[in-house]
C-alpha cells in the first residue's frame, strides 16, 4: 500500500473510536507523507464526516470481517415497525418480541436467543443499555426510547476481539450514536392499523456558537391482541454539541415513559383447543410500566497525531412488570402472576486516549482506556393476583460496581500485515443485601481477557482476518451469593461471579466491483455457563457450558444510482459441551437467520424499500426431539416525494400475512381443568399480522 493511503487509513483507525465511523474512509485526509521523510505521522480530519450506508469499502479499515456500520440514509430506507429493529442492520441479528410491546425486544445472533440482551452488548452515545443484575433477566436491554429518526450510524463488531467492549459482549457489540442536529426541521404522523398512531417533531438550531436538537414523540398502539395492550409511549431528547469529530463538547438528556397491558406467551394446546383465539390471552391482567431519564456528555480533544475522549452518563430507571407464565401450576387458587420489580440509578464514565507514532520504522496506533459504571439496584419478586400483591418472593437492595482498563495497539508490519493486540482487565464488586439474610452477602471477582487479531492483505481489494479473543459475561449479583432458593428453602450453590467465554473468527471480505463488498466469516464460540430463559422464573439463569460454531456471508451491492441490494445469511450450531442425558441441544438457540433487502432510494421521486426476514427452526428441549416452526416476515414501505418538503408512504408489515412466531418456548404450565402436575407443551408469542401504516412527514 502506498505510504498516503497508510496514513489515511492511520488516521481513520485513530479516531474511529472517537466517533463510530468506521466506513468514512474516504471523508479523512491525511497529512503530507511526512512518515516517508523521517518525520512525525500527521493527523487531519474534515469539518464534515458522513456516513451513508453498509456500501461504504471497509477493505484496509476493519480489523474483523464482521464488523461495519450503517449510516443515517440506510436505516431511514429501512421499514421499522419497533424501534429495536435499528439493530437489525446487524448481519445476521434478529429482533423480536414476546410481551406486550413497552418491554425489551427478543434479539438472536450467532446460535444465540439472547433473551432480551445478554452477550450482546449496546450501547447509545456511550450509555451502556444492558443492566446487571436486572429484576426480569441479566443485561435487560430496553430499546424502546430510541427514536429512528435520530440514529446517525450503528457500528456493529461480533465477537471476543475488541478491547474496548467488556461485560455482555460474547456474541458481539453494537454502538449507536445520535445527530447532532437537522439540516431541516421535522414534523411526522403516522397512523396505522390496531390503533397505531406516532407523533413526531424535531428541529435544530444554532444556539450559544453551537447546535441545540430537540426531538418529542408520541405513540399509542393497541396490537392486535384481544385484551389490546394500550401501549402509550412519551418521549423526548433535547443535545446540545460544539465542535468537530477532533475537538468538540455535546451534552444530552433523554425522557421516556411508557405504560402498557401485554400479551405473554400462551400455550399452543389453549389455542387448538379454541379456549382461547391465537392472538388471545390467558391472564388480560399482565402489564407493565417503566421510565428511563438520562444525562450524559462527552468531551474530545485532539491533535495532529492524538485523541482524548471523556465521557460520563446518569441515569435512572425503573421497570415494573406483571407475567404470568404457567397460570395455575404453583398456585391453583389465585394462579401462578408475579411482578418483577427494577428500579435503579446508574453512574458511569469512559476515558480513553489514542494516539500515532512510529517505533522501529513501523506504523503503531496505540489506544488505553479506562471504563467506570455503578448501579444502586432495587429488585424484587412477588407473587400476584390481577396486580395485587400477595406474598414476597424476594426483596433485594444490590450495588454492583465495575471497572474496566484496557490497552491496545495496532500495527503495520508490511504493506500486506497487519496486527491488533489488546488485553483487557476488569473488576467487579457486587453487595447484596436481601431481605432473606441467608442470601445476603459481598463478593469480588477480576477477570483478564487477551485479543488478537492478524490482517492480511490487501491484495486485490481484498483481505483476510485471523481473530483470537477471550472475554467474559457477568452472573446476577443475587445468584453469587445465593445460598438458599428463596420458593423452597432449600440449599442452592451460588453462581459463578464471571463467566469466561472465548472464541475465534477466520474472515474474508473483497470488493471485486465498484459499489460491491462482500464478507464471508467462520466463527467458534465456547462459554463456560450458559445463560438460557427459565419459563416458570421469567427470567435467565445460569446453565452449562457451550459452544457455537457457524458461519456468515453478508454481501452489499449498489449496481445503480437507484438500487441497493443487501444479503446476509447466517448458519449456526449451538451446543452444550458437558455429558447430559437430557441432550446437548441448547433451547431457543437459532440456527439460521436470512435477511434479503432490495430499495430504491429515489426514481422520479418514488422510493421504496422491500425486505424478508427470515429465522429457522430452533431446538426447544435438548435432546432437539421438539423444534419451532420457522419464522418468515415480507416489509414493505412505498413512497413518494412531493414538493415543499413533503413526504408519504405507506408501510406494510408482515406482507402476506403469515401465521408465525415471535418466540417458542417449551415448558410445563397447567390450566384450570388439568391435572395439578400441569402439562408439558410449547408456548408461542405470535408475530403480529399484516398491518399498514401511513407516515406524513413534513420538513421546514
Amino acid at each position: 500500500m502506498k505510504a498516503a493511503a497508510r496514513r489515511r487509513t492511520l488516521a481513520i483507525r485513530l479516531l474511529l473510536p472517537a466517533v463510530g465511523l468506521l466506513a468514512a474512509a474516504p471523508l479523512w485526509a491525511a497529512a503530507p507523507d511526512a512518515g516517508a521523510a523521517g518525520g512525525d505521522e500527521k493527523l487531519q480530519v474534515y469539518e464534515e464526516i458522513q456516513v451513508t450506508g453498509r456500501g461504504s469499502d471497509m477493505v484496509g479499515v476493519a480489523d474483523s470481517a464482521s464488523e461495519g456500520v450503517t449510516g443515517h440514509q440506510e436505516i431511514a430506507q429501512r421499514p421499522i415497525l419497533r424501534p429495536g429493529e435499528v439493530l437489525e442492520t446487524v448481519p445476521g441479528l434478529m429482533i423480536s418480541q414476546h410481551s406486550g410491546d413497552g418491554k425489551a425486544n427478543q434479539y438472536y445472533l450467532r446460535g444465540f436467543n439472547l433473551d432480551h440482551g445478554t452477550d450482546f452488548r449496546i450501547t447509545v452515545d456511550d450509555i451502556p443499555i444492558n443492566m446487571p443484575s436486572h429484576g426480569h433477566g441479566q443485561g435487560y436491554s430496553d430499546l424502546n426510547f430510541l427514536i429512528p429518526e435520530l440514529v446517525d450510524t450503528v457500528r456493529y463488531k461480533k465477537g471476543l476481539y475488541y478491547a474496548d467492549e467488556g461485560d455482555f459482549s460474547a456474541a458481539g457489540a453494537a454502538t449507536i450514536t445520535y445527530l447532532n442536529s437537522l439540516p431541516r426541521a421535522l414534523a411526522q404522523f403516522s397512523p396505522g392499523s390496531d390503533g397505531y398512531q406516532r407523533g413526531l417533531v424535531a428541529d435544530s438550531a444554532r444556539v450559544g456558537g453551537g447546535d441545540l436538537l430537540a426531538a418529542l414523540e408520541y405513540l399509542h398502539h393497541d396490537g392486535p391482541w384481544l385484551r389490546p395492550d394500550d401501549y402509550r409511549k412519551r418521549n423526548g431528547l433535547v443535545r446540545w454539541s460544539d465542535g468537530d469529530a477532533a475537538n468538540g463538547f455535546n451534552l444530552t438528556f433523554q425522557g421516556y415513559d411508557g405504560v402498557w397491558h401485554s400479551t405473554d406467551q400462551v400455550p399452543a394446546r389453549a389455542v387448538q383447543e379454541g379456549l382461547i383465539p391465537r392472538f388471545g390471552s390467558l391472564d388480560p391482567t399482565d402489564g407493565g410500566s417503566s421510565y428511563r431519564y438520562s444525562l450524559s456528555g462527552e468531551a474530545r480533544r485532539g491533535d495532529e497525531t492524538s485523541l482524548t475522549k471523556l465521557s460520563a452518563y446518569a441515569f435512572s430507571y425503573k421497570l415494573k412488570l406483571f407475567s404470568d407464565f404457567t397460570y395455575f401450576l404453583e398456585d391453583p387458587v389465585n394462579g401462578d402472576q408475579f411482578e418483577q420489580l427494577d428500579q435503579r440509578t446508574t453512574e458511569g464514565l469512559k476515558l480513553e486516549h489514542q494516539w500515532v507514532t512510529r517505533l522501529l520504522g513501523r506504523e503503531v496506533e496505540s489506544e488505553i482506556g479506562l471504563q467506570a459504571r455503578n448501579d444502586n439496584i432495587h429488585n424484587g419478586i412477588f407473587r400476584t393476583r390481577d396486580q395485587v400483591e400477595l406474598s414476597v418472593t424476594r426483596d433485594d437492595r444490590i450495588e454492583e460496581t465495575s471497572v474496566g482498563t484496557y490497552a491496545q495497539a495496532r500495527v503495520r508490519w508490511s504493506s500486506w500485515l497487519r496486527t491488533v493486540a489488546g488485553l483487557r482487565a476488569d473488576y467487579f464488586r457486587f453487595n447484596v443485601d436481601s431481605n432473606l439474610e441467608q442470601n445476603s452477602g459481598l463478593k469480588n471477582e477480576a477477570i483478564a481477557s487477551p485479543k488478537l487479531s492478524i490482517l492480511l492483505g490487501p491484495w486485490k481489494q481484498s483481505e483476510v482476518y485471523l481473530n483470537l479473543g477471550y472475554g467474559f459475561h457477568s452472573n446476577d449479583a443475587r445468584g453469587t451469593t445465593l445460598t438458599v432458593e428463596p420458593r423452597t428453602g432449600l440449599p442452592v450453590e451460588p453462581v459463578t461471579p464471571l463467566v469466561r467465554a472465548k472464541s475465534a473468527d477466520l474472515g474474508f471480505r473483497t470488493s471485486p466491483l465498484p459499489n460491491l463488498q462482500t464478507a464471508l466469516t467462520f466463527f467458534r464460540l465456547d462459554i463456560a455457563s450458559e445463560l438460557v430463559f427459565s419459563g416458570d422464573a421469567g427470567d435467565t439463569s445460569p446453565s452449562r457450558p457451550s459452544r457455537r460454531t457457524g458461519f456468515e456471508l453478508q454481501s452489499f451491492y449498489r449496481p445503480a444510482r437507484f438500487l441497493v441490494l443487501d444479503a446476509d445469511y447466517a448458519v449456526s450450531r449451538a451446543r452444550f459441551t458437558d455429558l447430559s442425558p437430557v441432550g446437548e441441544r441448547i433451547p431457543g438457540a437459532i440456527e439460521t437467520a436470512v435477511s434479503l433487502g432490495a430499495t430504491v432510494p429515489d426514481v422520479h421521486r418514488f422510493f421504496g424499500s422491500l425486505r424478508w426476514r427470515y429465522f429457522g427452526p430452533r431446538p426447544l428441549i435438548e435432546d432437539g426431539s421438539v423444534r419451532s416452526r420457522a419464522t418468515s416476515l415480507v416489509y414493505l414501505d412505498l413512497g413518494y416525494d412531493l414538493p415543499r418538503g413533503i413526504r408519504l408512504a405507506l408501510e406494510v408489515f408482515n406482507l402476506f400475512d403469515a401465521k408465525a412466531s415471535d418466540v417458542d418456548y417449551y415448558y410445563t404450565s397447567r390450566l384450570p381443568s388439568e391435572p395439578a402436575a400441569g402439562v408439558a407443551g410449547v408456548h408461542f408469542h405470535p408475530a403480529e399480522p399484516r398491518s399498514l401504516r401511513l407516515v406524513a412527514a413534513y420538513r421546514f
